[in-house]
């Protein structure tokens, strides 16, 4: 039973929804498990599952298995995902009604769950830019989008700030800031041990002044999405009071089923929000808002450049693709990354102004005899399809997740993909009588497996 702070009830005491009873008894019971599937790499996995009600793509489990011990986890079929925060999909796909050629930025995203979220919404013509500003949290953005497998998502390491250099460049803006994170307690009940009064007021003025910081990136007309993982008002409501109080913004209301238990929530200054308390919905407390800038902002102009695609590499390189007709650019230490023609202008646009971890798909470097393939193009729903390739089992793709001999006898000579049910995992060379295994060291499993 997790113990409420007496303080946080009497703080909910008159926001609607609130039942301090049924909070209460719901902090008893344990939180439910979900995951949300990857329509790029669909292998139907967990189709008897019950369905999460908000996002097509969002299923509940009966139990939480190992996922470090699911190959298709590893792989990018599915994401673990908690399933009120999966309530973005609906409401990007109601406020967004089709919109192609879309600039997004995911300003707090690690570890990644909203941005493969967001990704799997848009279109190839759409730049999906997740950012982290803490450095290892970074790194494990990095890992969980090369998973989703997405040429169309990039990765940044910046202060909120700099995006501020980008006048009215983005589309659409989400910012799942950070905060005190009460509602997660049923998921991790350390979290109340860092909970204090003092340490809500802390986050509100946090959140306050990133969104001040990127409210210029978004463009007039454009779409700002504001979620917590916390109960207090004044991480929700009042922050959204007080952007409608320095900015000139209009309220983007979405429709919602009355069976999904999800409570609308209107402000001092009546703009509407959506919170999710557990026991009236399969899910974690969450509050979630979007908004349209209805103020004038500024521009960029149009960079002018000169093409960075590199037509020899293109010749070397462009096998590794289903449709080669990309752009290859040089992305340091003699490596070589593949990026949509459309979006050579907004690679020229985002290098002046923050440091981009993580360009389009990393396609690797070439040697003195051969292209060395990156681990990036295995796990790429962009990798051709018909590139060698090794089918494995369970236990035999554990063994290479381990970095070990999967075991697989003689294969002809040469790179191959590692596959799991249809899925890339990483790469091998075959000697012919033994395999050379190139997946990354710091992407491989220390869990034992089981029989």
């Amino acid at each position: 039973m997790v113990k409420i702070p007496q303080a946080l009830l009497d703080n909910l005491q008159g926001v609607k929804g609130f039942d301090a009873a049924a909070f209460i008894a719901a902090h008893g019971l344990p939180a439910p498990t979900s995951v949300r599937i990857n329509p790029a790499k669909n292998i139907g996995l967990f189709t008897a599952n019950e369905k999460v009600p908000w996002c097509s793509g969002g299923v509940y489990l009966n139990e939480r298995p190992v996922f470090t011990l699911d190959p298709a986890y590893h792989a990018g079929s599915y994401y673990v995902q908690e399933a009120s925060s999966m309530f973005l999909a609906h409401m990007l796909n109601s406020v967004l009604d089709g919109k192609e050629g879309l600039r997004v930025l995911d300003l707090c995203a690690a570890p990644g769950g909203k941005s493969t979220l967001i990704a799997s919404l848009l279109d190839k013509d759409s730049l999906l830019v997740s950012n982290e500003v803490i450095r290892t949290r970074a790194s494990i953005l990095e890992e969980n989008m090369t998973r989703w497998g997405y040429m169309n998502t990039w990765v940044t390491s910046n202060d909120p700030r700099d995006f501020g250099k980008l006048s009215g460049y983005f589309d659409v803006i989400v910012v799942d800031a950070p905060c005190s994170g009460s509602g997660l307690w049923r998921k991790d009940p350390r979290a109340l041990d860092e909970w204090s009064e003092a340490n809500v007021q802390m986050c509100s003025e946090r959140q306050r002044r990133i969104l001040a910081d990127v409210w210029p990136a978004l463009k007039e007309d454009g779409v700002l999405v504001y979620a917590t993982c916390s109960y207090s008002p004044q991480e929700d409501e009042q922050v959204l009071d007080w952007l409608a109080h320095e900015y000139e913004v209009k309220s983007l209301p979405v429709s919602i089923k009355d069976e999904c238990g999800i409570t609308e929530v209107q402000t001092e200054k009546r703009m509407t929000a959506y919170r999710f308390f557990p026991g009236k919905v399969k899910g974690e407390g969450f509050f979630i808002a979007a908004i349209r800038k209805t103020e004038e902002a500024d521009t960029l102009r149009p960079a002018k450049f000169k093409t960075a695609n590199d037509k020899k590499i293109q010749q070397h390189a462009g096998y590794l693709l289903t449709d080669p007709n990309q752009l290859f650019i040089p992305t340091g230490n003699d490596g070589y990354s593949a990026i949509r023609p459309e979006h050579e202008a907004d690679l020229h646009i985002l290098q002046k102004a923050v440091y981009l971890r993580k360009t389009g798909l990393k396609l690797g470097s070439a040697s003195a005899k051969e292209w060395l393939p990156d681990h990036e193009v295995a796990l790429s729903t962009d990798a051709n399809g018909s590139l060698p390739c090794i089918e494995m089992n369970r236990e035999q793709a554990l063994h290479f997740l381990k970095r070990e001999d999967p075991g697989v006898g003689e294969t002809p000579k040469g790179w191959h993909i590692v596959r799991y049910h249809g899925l890339g995992l990483g790469w091998v060379k075959s000697l012919g009588n033994r395999l050379n295994n190139y997946l990354p060291k710091q992407w491989r499993i220390r869990m034992e497996i089981d029989s």
